[in-house]
């Protein structure tokens, strides 16, 4: 059985002038373990700073429910365990608090399903995005929204991401805004978000499929 991350929901609220964002998916280990997660971040707030809940084991002896904030660190992200619950996932059991995690024999585990999802869940990658305040250089067409995003390319020299639209990329009228707001307005830019410096992609049109570009 290989490893899979399977998406769930996704829920927006508004809050203030920001919207909270909470996802939840499953986890299959390659030997049928399993696991629930979900994670969030709310723009707008005062710290940076995104929460996260992963639980395994319910209705049997040690399962548990681990909560967990995660961070901005050293241009990728850590996370940090935490008393306090952020979400109830299927899989879940009792809440542990930040000691009694530590203490939990299948910690190991659980950081190693951390690592799985926010490489897998698209959404992380856009939560990670946001953490890291990741700046894209967009056309005017495209940051006033009046046409799609056609191309995407992560620059290798700087790691400045591009969004390009149907008109020729202009760098007097270009526009910098953090890359997970593009996310906000059209979230099929789930699907290059993962692009790593010096690739790029392309579609012919606003739902067509992305085609990924190599180094």
């Amino acid at each position: 059985m290989s490893l899979k991350v399977i998406e769930g929901r996704l829920i927006e609220t508004r809050v203030g002038t920001g919207v909270e964002r909470r996802v939840f998916g499953e986890f299959v280990g390659p030997r049928g373990e399993l696991a629930s997660y979900a994670f969030g971040w709310t723009t707008g707030s005062d710290q940076d700073v995104a929460r996260l809940t992963v639980g395994i084991g319910a209705g049997n002896p040690g399962g548990a429910s681990f909560h967990a904030v995660v961070f901005e660190n050293e241009g990728g992200y850590a996370c940090s365990l935490v008393d306090e619950p952020f979400e109830r996932v299927p899989e879940g059991g009792p809440d542990l608090s930040a000691a009694e995690a530590r203490a939990h024999e299948d910690l190991p585990f659980i950081w190693w399903v951390v690592d799985r999802v926010m490489e897998r869940d698209r959404r992380a990658r856009w939560m990670k995005h946001w953490l890291l305040g990741t700046t894209s250089m967009q056309t005017g067409q495209v940051f006033d929204r009046s046409e799609p995003i056609l191309s995407v390319r992560h620059n290798a020299d700087d790691g400045l991401w591009q969004l390009i639209g149907a008109s020729d990329a202009d760098p007097a009228t270009g526009r910098l805004s953090h890359l997970h707001h593009a996310v906000e307005h059209d979230l099929t830019l789930l699907d290059v978000l993962d692009l790593e410096p010096g690739e790029s992609a392309y579609r012919t049109g606003r739902d067509a499929p992305w085609t990924s570009e190599p180094s």
